[in-house]
């Protein structure tokens, strides 16, 4: 335990420049304190202590802003910055040294039983009011930008923005992910291929058009 303690405010320093001292990190980071509170209440739900471990949890939400059910798996060096508003669903798999800042949803998108919340590989970074949403693997490296809504497989080494979700940088090279999220509209991409189609369509008349002045011009010379 003590060595957990100890990695959970190296992260902390490793992180925030904020941090100033291991007094102020042990007093004043709401995210330290839910992971701990989450060992806590995650150890009594593997027991089948149910109540109480979801207890532990309802106060750790009232003292944190920061909502863990106790039937997450949460891996060594999780650092939630800020926190206020992160929320982490049942079945929901967090691997090392992933870093979640406030506003994140690990949602589900089903009320069936089973497997429905995402899987957060090693070293993922995911921004401010990101929603990760239902069984799905974000892998290892990977970026969520702030505000994206995610509910489709990430590949390693990716950063993913918008709403839909759209992989943008991937293996460190511009990618283009056409298809956004599955099964969610894509107003705003619609939008902007219906006006590239326009522009490229009037460009080709415009093309047309020059051509058919400098032959009118030649002729009448």
């Amino acid at each position: 335990m003590f060595r957990s303690v100890r990695n959970d405010i190296k992260v902390i320093f490793e992180r925030d420049p904020a941090a100033r001292s291991i007094f102020e990190v042990l007093l004043c980071y709401p995210g330290f304190h839910a992971v701990r509170f989450h060992h806590l209440a995650n150890w009594l739900w593997r027991r089948n202590i149910k109540t109480p471990a979801r207890l532990v949890s309802h106060i750790s939400r009232m003292l944190t802003g920061i909502e863990i059910h106790p039937g997450a798996t949460v891996g060594e060096g999780l650092f939630i910055d800020h926190g206020m508003g992160v929320v982490i669903g049942e079945t929901t798999e967090i691997g090392r040294n992933v870093t979640l800042y406030h506003g994140v949803t690990l949602g589900g998108t089903t009320w069936n039983k089973g497997k429905r919340h995402p899987t957060i590989e090693d070293d993922v970074v995911i921004g401010a009011g990101a929603s990760v949403l239902g069984n799905i693997r974000v892998g290892r490296n990977s970026k969520i930008g702030s505000g994206s809504v995610v509910n489709k497989e990430v590949p390693p080494n990716s950063t993913v923005v918008g709403i839909p979700g759209r992989v943008v940088i991937r293996e460190g090279s511009v990618y283009s992910d056409p298809e956004g999220v599955g099964g969610t509209p894509d107003p705003e991409g619609n939008a902007i291929r219906c006006l590239t189609e326009q522009v490229a369509a009037l460009g080709k008349q415009i093309g047309l058009l020059t051509a058919e002045i400098e032959s009118i011009k030649k002729t009448e010379t």
